[in-house]
């Protein structure tokens, strides 16, 4: 009996032990921005860059200063580095929506990884793309990338971009200016005084603005109170279940519209302009890879270039001076909304069981290389700020300057909180490609780093179908950058002599023996070339039929070949009268006057007499 009740006692405290274990699991807090480069302080990106939340943060952790993105654009860099996967492994080198990828909805998110092993996720703003809701056991606010000028009729560009900017690009990439007052202005189009919107694409609400003090919440700041609030009733709440919540901003994205505020904090004629060699594009060969569907994909960020300074009359000075003062402004805005959420956890117990990481997913270029935009493989589209703060792991203020990636972020999370390394959700998934920095947490310099020598860059694409082998990629090993394009272009960069990649070496014969010796590097790293699996008529019929369920004319739930030819002729056939009626019915019910269910022609013409 004495014996049974010594393991009794040992059971329960190893059962205790074990609770115990559990509740210590470290939380974690996900800091991501869209398009943030390294202007950052202590990364040197530019000289006049004001972050001191963000520094602050780094002088706690470990700064990464040689951290890539794995593809710079937002959705696929969200799903690599979300799934840990990267995108020669998953062919999502695209906007294509991840649940029709083969690969990645076989394979968890970080989020629902952590949910699955007892965390509770919740997440707030743009921490993947355009599907954040259904990852997270509690959600705060979509994606908004408001506020936009609004006209009465239309959301337009800001009234201070001058064309063809504003024309050539729109509300989105075409926008900059500050947040302020416009309802005592007229649209000369509507004759109706200005307006700010702001939300997601579906719904937009108004964003009411009279001035500094009295104006709504922008899309950003709703999000960095919303994580202020639940980090202050986690705290309060005391719950032994540990915690991932992931809050994502939107800007510096475009349109770079913030509080006037941040742009007073850079007067115009005090901006200094980014180091930029004159004609430095001329030894590079991003204008080589096109894209007549998407351009995007092209060479959209000369486009935009060559479009700002010819909208200010060809003074290039002061055409990137006014581009560069709204990233500047609205890197600023997200430092203070960061420093709100840090600041919350530092003052609650829970900075004591937290692992802080603020990262980007992607960066931007601001005219270097005459290119203004992302989704290029030079250092201002692939580099990103990457900070860890691990409490009993990192090393405050220090850095690592070896080349890591985004895709490094989930199985550093996983090692962190001791969390099982399978995150496949079948044998369809794919395991993790990226690898653990924990080592270089404990020691920046002398960390036995078991990943790669370097950091692996895809460019996206737009394409029916993307095969591995034939897209273009970059690698940053620490002192080079090598860059091969689809069509079999090259560039080589000696970073540790030439950290602005002024220099392509790729065209001068000295080097040849380097240049080969990377190529040969990424050849092996990339896969074969993958041929496309033929789709069947019946696929296409398929497809079709999940777009337009209506085809289905005797409604038993099966498309034949006669109801699709039947469909697609109707479709095809020229519009009447009575079909624009009904149709203008279907979005205006109220035009039926008399409430009988069909509009006359009487009733459409004195609807459309007083609509707006």
């Amino acid at each position: 009996m004495k014996i049974l009740h010594i393991l009794s006692i040992g059971l329960i405290a190893w059962s205790l032990s074990g609770d115990l274990k559990a509740a210590e699991k470290p939380n974690v807090l996900l800091i991501v921005c869209d398009d943030l480069n390294d202007y950052v302080e202590t990364l040197g990106g530019h000289p006049q860059v004001k972050t001191p939340n963000i520094k602050k943060l780094i002088d706690s952790g470990v700064s990464f200063t040689q951290a890539h993105c794995n593809i710079p654009i937002c959705n696929p860099s969200r799903a690599s580095f979300a799934t840990g996967i990267y995108p020669h492994t998953s062919q999502q080198f695209g906007f294509e929506d991840w649940d029709k990828n083969e690969i990645l909805k076989n394979s968890r998110t970080m989020m629902a990884h952590f949910s699955a092993n007892g965390y509770h996720t919740l997440g707030t703003g743009k921490i993947m793309h355009n599907r954040d809701r259904q990852e997270w056991n509690e959600y705060g606010h979509p994606s908004d990338y408001g506020p936009f000028l609004f006209d009465g009729k239309n959301k337009i560009p800001h009234l201070a971009v001058p064309s063809p900017f504003r024309d050539d690009f729109g509300i989105i990439d075409g926008t900059y200016g500050p947040l302020e007052k416009v309802s005592h202005k007229k649209s000369p189009e509507t004759g109706k005084p200005y307006s700010w919107l702001t939300g997601g694409w579906k719904k937009q609400r108004e964003l009411k603005y009279e001035s500094e003090n009295g104006r709504d919440p922008t899309g950003d700041e709703l999000n960095a109170q919303w994580a202020v609030k639940r980090l202050k009733e986690l705290a309060a709440e005391k719950k032994s279940k540990p915690f991932f919540m992931g809050v994502g901003f939107v800007r510096p994205h475009t349109p770079l519209i913030v509080p006037q505020e941040y742009f007073d904090r850079f007067p115009l004629d005090s901006i200094k302009l980014p180091k930029i060699l004159k004609d430095d594009a001329k030894d590079t060969f991003k204008n080589t890879v096109t894209s007549k569907e998407d351009d995007r994909s092209g060479d959209r960020g000369t486009k935009m270039y060559d479009s700002l300074i010819a909208s200010h009359a060809g003074d290039r000075e002061l055409a990137l001076k006014k581009f560069v003062q709204a990233y500047l402004a609205s890197v600023a805005s997200i430092d203070d909304l960061v420093g709100d959420i840090l600041n919350t956890l530092d003052e609650t117990s829970l900075n004591k069981n937290t692992i802080v990481i603020f990262t980007s997913d992607h960066g931007w270029g601001n005219g270097e290389k005459d290119y203004l935009y992302k989704n290029s493989l030079w250092q201002e589209s692939t580099r990103v700020p990457l900070v860890f703060r691990a409490p009993g792991v990192s090393k405050a203020g220090k850095s690592c300057d070896l080349p890591v990636s985004l895709v490094d972020l989930y199985p550093t999370l996983i090692d962190l909180c001791d969390l099982p390394t399978n995150t496949m959700k079948n044998d369809k998934g794919r395991p993790l490609d990226g690898f653990s920095i924990k080592p270089l947490l404990v020691d920046p310099v002398g960390g036995r780093w078991e990943g790669p020598d370097y950091a692996l860059t895809a460019l996206y694409k737009w394409a029916q179908y993307y095969d591995p082998a034939d897209q273009s990629y970059s690698l940053r090993f620490k002192d080079w950058r090598y860059v091969r394009y689809e069509n079999g272009k090259e560039e080589l960069y000696h970073t540790a002599k030439d950290d602005n990649e002024w220099n392509n070496l790729a065209l001068d014969s000295e080097y040849s023996n380097t240049l080969k010796k990377y190529r040969k590097k990424l050849l092996t790293i990339i896969p074969e070339s993958i041929p496309e699996k033929p789709q069947s008529n019946e696929f296409w019929k398929d497809q079709y039929f999940k777009k337009n369920p209506k085809a289905d004319t005797n409604k038993d739930g099966d498309l034949s070949w006669p109801e699709l030819n039947a469909h697609k002729k109707l479709m095809n056939a020229p519009k009447d009268a009575e079909y624009w009626k009904n149709h203008y019915f279907k979005k205006n019910p109220q035009a039926d006057a008399n409430k009988d269910g069909a509009l006359s022609w009487p009733e459409f013409h004195a609807h459309k007499k007083k609509a707006p």
